[in-house]
């Protein structure tokens, strides 16, 4: 067995240096291409999702999310929920939530959003706005007439390409009327505009807390969700294990819980697209190896009848075929992880800028392993089929067909 390998071997050896290194590089340089397609387009989108889920962290939910339970609308006594939650070990802080619907007018345009609360304190803390405003300041402890908008709801004077509704072109010092749903109008200035280049964090506006509690009149503004900030590394499935320790009776969400299920579904949907685009690359690797070894056994017919007659294994004559195309697979990898990873180093220096955020490829070693694996795989059955017809030709027929 291992004799019959080593006479397979050298029988390849011979063959790719008789190949000519023109038809060897050329060979080498399509499945470093066809490696590079299968892993580049895969990688795009998993860096374009993780900018997603670092946005979600940052602005959405944070780490981990407290809601009421279900059919109930606020959460009750949210300043005990807040003393508690901080206590938890791994918690860096809490931050909760105080919604109302209503309108906001400027100039001649009227915006109908949710406007939020929160304790500027605990926020800076929790999510990562603070830093993201481009103009102006964000909002301080005590603020009442004040008021920090997204740049999305702040717009500009040419709205006609904007996709959201907007204030068109407001900026910071202007004045703006919000109407709240419960009847209270109240004037604000904006006093900063954030731009995170997240679609959803930027399409908000937030008050002060302290304000929403005049807005509300209830001396204690309603809570919809409490955002909890981790330490740095914790595990939020194990933080959020112990919330639920404390006591906490609400519902407790880690962030990966909290996705919309469009957003699963998204997923889902970039897995078929990176199936497909894996498969139609080994379609294309497959369909190049098979010509080009079957144009050489063909042309090689005639020895390969020669290496029978002298008693030569249909086995090692099929083997050598299968080493060669094994050859030109591993420099072919070998070239197309480089190529990769050249790629990845420069999109990393220079980020890809999609309209949601900059994105880098992200390449795991998980997932060079299994594409290589397939397009090995792949590769020796492309390449053993045309050489175990030949192979299975009469000796006579081989050597006349040669």
């Amino acid at each position: 067995m291992f004799d019959d390998l080593r006479v397979s071997a050298f029988l390849a050896a011979r063959s790719i240096q008789r190949g000519g290194s023109g038809r060897n590089a050329m060979n080498i340089i399509i499945i470093a291409l066809v490696l590079t397609n299968m892993i580049f387009l895969p990688s795009v989108i998993m860096g374009a999702m993780d900018v997603y889920y670092v946005q979600t962290v940052d602005y959405i939910s944070s780490d981990v999310i407290i809601k009421p339970p279900e059919d109930i609308r606020y959460i009750d006594d949210v300043e005990t929920l807040l003393a508690t939650v901080n206590r938890v070990p791994g918690v860096v802080r809490a931050s909760a939530r105080y919604p109302m619907a209503g309108s906001i007018d400027f100039e001649d345009k009227t915006v109908a959003m949710q406007i939020d609360a929160f304790d500027p304190r605990d926020e800076t803390e929790v999510t990562l706005f603070h830093k993201h405003v481009k103009e102006g300041d964000f909002l301080g402890s005590g603020d009442r007439d004040q008021i920090l908008v997204g740049s999305l709801v702040a717009g500009t004077k040419d709205d006609t390409g904007e996709f959201y509704a907007s204030l068109g072109g407001a900026t910071v010092g202007d004045s703006v009327v919000v109407r709240y749903a419960n009847g209270v109008v109240r004037e604000y200035r904006i006093k900063g505009i954030f731009t995170t280049k997240s679609y959803q964090a930027d399409y908000m506006v937030f008050v002060t807390k302290d304000e929403m509690d005049a807005v509300t009149g209830l001396g204690g503004a309603q809570a919809t969700e409490v955002l909890v900030k981790t330490v740095a590394n914790e595990d939020a499935p194990l933080v959020k294990k112990r919330i639920l320790q404390f006591g906490v009776g609400e519902d407790v969400e880690t962030w990966e819980e909290a996705l919309p299920d469009v957003v699963s579904e998204s997923v889902e949907s970039f897995a078929i697209i990176n199936m497909i685009s894996v498969l139609g690359s080994l379609v294309i690797a497959v369909v190049l190896i098979f010509i080009m070894t079957t144009i050489k056994t063909f042309n090689n017919r005639k020895q390969i009848g020669i290496l029978k007659a002298i008693g030569l294994k249909k086995s090692i004559i099929i083997n050598s075929y299968v080493m060669q195309v094994i050859f030109i697979c591993l420099i072919g990898a070998i070239v197309g992880s480089i190529l990769i990873g050249t790629m990845v180093l420069y999109f990393t220096t220079y980020p890809i800028e999609f309209p949601d955020g900059d994105v880098t490829p992200i390449v795991t070693w998980t997932m060079i392993v299994e594409n290589t694996a397939l397009l090995f795989i792949s590769s020796a059955v492309a390449g053993f089929i045309p050489a175990w017809r030949v192979t299975n030709e009469g000796i006579l027929e081989a050597i006349r067909g040669g």
